[in-house]
């Protein structure tokens, strides 16, 4: 041993460092369990905040020449009804085969509510239940 290390020795200086080291040590790990703490809090999403984005659109075409304006509100993730009583039936088919199409390419789902109502959602919309309906129309052409 060189005469540094013994006076080192004999005065304790290689203790203190020693604690000097444990010190910062202890105070590296502190940081990390503080951004780990940050890390699982931005983790958590706010269900207030889903439930906000959700919207049902309401809609009476009177011509199949607005099932585009109908189509762009399902694929930007929008609930539509649609109440198809003042078209003839040649146009409400030609708009439910256009919305079909339509919500098959969101991945969502289209039900009949009535008669001539129909709900088309996209994916983030989950229908669940169904309604009946006693038909008491003497033509089949009329039912869809």
């Amino acid at each position: 041993m060189s005469m540094k290390g013994k006076f080192r020795n004999f005065f304790g200086i290689e203790d203190e460092e020693y604690e000097i080291i444990e010190e910062e040590i202890e105070q590296e790990d502190k940081p990390q369990r503080r951004s780990e703490r940050k890390e699982e809090k931005a983790n958590v999403v706010s269900l207030k905040s889903v439930q906000k984005s959700a919207k049902m659109v309401l809609f009476e075409p009177r011509s199949f020449n607005e099932v585009q304006d109908i189509a762009d509100h399902v694929v930007n993730r929008r609930s539509v009804v649609i109440n198809l009583q003042r078209v003839d039936t040649q146009q409400a088919r030609q708009i439910i085969d256009f919305m079909s199409g339509t919500v098959y390419a969101v991945s969502g789902q289209i039900k009949k509510l009535g008669s001539q109502t129909f709900l088309c959602t996209p994916e983030n919309i989950e229908i669940s239940g169904n309604i009946t309906e006693i038909m008491e129309e003497a033509d089949p052409e009329q039912r869809w």
